[in-house]
């Protein structure tokens, strides 16, 4: 399978260009920086290419069966996760091919008794407001794709605790936050990789959010 990863050498990105390594897919990976890209591992099935994700136009994206949207920025232009998104919705409107994998926070899952947003416990962090746009805009970001219905996308969050780690077993859930038996909310980006591609080769959600955590 031909698989585009937008923002490969990410954290999110560069576990994910790793796991498809390692399943045999043939990966292009898109970052802007040259000298990022070029610490990801050599590898016959890796293709490279310094590219702005919003510069990808139909033809770019049709060549591919995948994209794969691991797309960071600095909070202080958190609002390109929405443009992003709408970009690519925009270049693939009434088609099926290629499907794109949004990877949203944590913060547009529900939680508690009375289901509130994750991302109002986020704003109460003291330390909130040096990165809160970015949860809220990513919940910006699904709430959009949730009126799109004529493109192939689906949407992937972690729990509270996104970090860099090893897959471990996990647990997959819908619109709730989700919480390990330890009572630990974590995802990390091993993990991330994982589900992300177990779902790009046994698609088991269309044009919904689903969450996953570390067990």
């Amino acid at each position: 399978m031909k698989i585009t990863i937008i923002g490969a050498t990410g954290m999110t990105g560069s576990a994910l260009v790793a796991e498809a390594l390692r399943r045999g897919h043939s990966v292009t990976a898109l970052a802007r920086s040259a000298e990022k890209l070029a610490t990801l591992p050599a590898n016959p099935n890796l293709t490279t290419k310094v590219q702005d994700a919003f510069t990808l136009t139909a033809a770019d994206l049709t060549t591919t069966d995948v994209v794969i949207d691991a797309f960071a920025t600095a909070p202080s232009l958190a609002f390109q996760h929405v443009d992003l998104a709408t970009r690519l919705v925009a270049e693939l409107r009434e088609t099926t091919h290629p499907r794109l994998v949004f990877i949203l926070g944590a913060g547009s899952l529900q939680t508690g008794d009375d289901h509130h947003l994750f991302v109002n416990d986020i704003a109460k962090d003291p330390n909130a407001a040096s990165f809160l746009s970015i949860p809220q805009n990513q919940l910006k970001e699904l709430n959009f794709l949730r009126d799109v219905d004529n493109v192939n996308w689906v949407g992937v969050s972690p729990a509270a605790n996104f970090h860099a780690g090893a897959a471990t077993p996990f647990l997959v859930g819908d619109d709730e936050l989700l919480v390990n038996a330890n009572q630990e909310s974590e995802t990390s980006s091993g993990t991330m990789a994982v589900a992300i591609l177990d779902e790009i080769e046994q698609p088991q959600h269309h044009q919904v959010r689903f969450t996953v955590a570390d067990k």
